[in-house]
């Protein structure tokens, strides 16, 4: 098959985290088994724009990207010539993915494919949960939403990785809107440390993340603030400096500052060993749409406490991969948090058996024929 992605960033501007990262694994994979894969993105690295040639095709691992230069900062990537290439080219292909959304960049491109009489797919990402919809601009996105957003998100089929998704993405259209729920592709097989490590003589949680108010590190910290045993908190990641600032003050205000080490930002080999060496990973977000990084530490066998708001809560639960809490109740949180500590004998059995779990439900190879046994039943015979 003969497939467009869409999307107004991709690597290397890894700055974009989680979204960019579960994009250029799909692309690469739909590579690998034989499928011709073509990206049209922009020069978008943050604040800077990528050094790269624009306009035309560069290979990056295998995938035919063209980088279009942006002339807009912050999430709107405003580019004339990248729409123009869709324009021209959409339809060429068999299949065309379009990923995000509330960006005008893709707002535009799918205003683009509609005008040319392409169905696109569209990924929002997580971009129609309550917390995005109702948080940073939301007239503006209220406004856009109106005007021509669910005009243009009726010519499109939807895909999104969880079930949680889905429901939170059928609201945004009167009529059912079709599509399909398939997982994100996860990396797994970059340096993975041994499962085991040594006991730590501190009961140890981990948090790794983009450090951001969506991610619910306060509460986490102000619920561990609460418990009866000894732990320590190391806090991996980055965030904007008056944010984590703001933390710092508040566990000095709950008086645990003294057991939360803010240990920075790791790489995938860094991350990896992260998750390896702690007793419980603590994701209590006000919503992810998957969460990647749940993921990565189960296959290490490190067991997980997520909120109910996070994608892949269901499938812990499902799964027995760990415990689910109620973010709204702090109080709630902390007794979530000592049963996790009393519970041995259960974090032995996630450490032995979350590695095999996961390799089999997050097989690259068997997780890319669900996209294109989808993506077939798509193509006009």
């Amino acid at each position: 098959m003969k497939i467009l992605f869409v999307i107004p960033v991709y690597k290397p501007a890894y700055i974009y985290g989680g979204l960019m990262a579960v994009v250029y694994l799909l692309a690469e994979s739909l590579v690998r088994n034989g499928h011709d894969v073509t990206v049209y993105t922009t020069t978008a690295n943050g604040k800077e724009e990528l050094n790269v040639k624009t306009g035309e095709e560069v290979l990056v691992d295998g995938v035919k990207v063209y980088y279009f230069k942006r002339y807009t900062k912050g999430n709107s990537h405003l580019s004339p010539g990248f729409w123009n290439k869709i324009y021209q080219t959409v339809t060429d292909f068999d299949v065309v993915h379009l990923h995000s959304w509330w960006s005008p960049a893709i707002v535009a491109a799918a205003a683009v494919c509609r005008l040319r009489g392409v169905k696109p797919i569209l990924s929002p990402h997580g971009m129609f949960c309550d917390y995005i919809l109702t948080t940073n601009n939301k007239v503006k996105k209220q406004i856009l939403q109106n005007v021509v957003g669910k005009s243009l998100l009726k010519n499109t089929f939807l895909h999104v990785s969880t079930p949680m998704e889905w429901e939170e993405s059928q609201l945004i259209l009167k009529d059912k809107w079709e599509g399909a729920v398939i997982s994100n592709l996860v990396e797994l097989d970059n340096s993975k440390p041994p499962v085991r490590k040594e006991k730590n003589s501190v009961f140890t949680i981990g948090f790794i993340s983009r450090i951001d108010p969506k991610k619910g590190l306060d509460i986490l910290i102000q619920a561990l603030s609460k418990v009866s045993f000894n732990y320590k908190l190391l806090v991996a990641g980055t965030g904007e400096e008056e944010y984590v600032n703001k933390l710092k003050n508040l566990a000095i205000e709950c008086g645990n500052a003294d057991k939360i080490e803010w240990v920075g930002w790791k790489d995938n080999v860094q991350k990896m060993k992260f998750y390896s060496e702690i007793d419980l990973f603590a994701l209590t977000s006000h919503n992810e749409n998957f969460a990647v990084v749940v993921i990565e530490s189960l296959s290490v066998g490190t067991p997980v406490l997520l909120g109910k708001s996070v994608g892949l809560s269901s499938y812990v639960e499902e799964k027995q991969l760990g415990w689910i809490t109620n973010i709204n109740d702090i109080n709630q949180v902390a007794i979530d948090l000592e049963l996790v500590y009393q519970e041995v004998d259960k974090r032995k059995y996630i450490h032995e058996n979350a590695p095999g779990i996961i390799t089999r439900d997050f097989d690259k190879n068997f997780l890319t024929k669900q996209y294109t046994d989808y993506y077939k039943t798509l193509i006009p015979q």
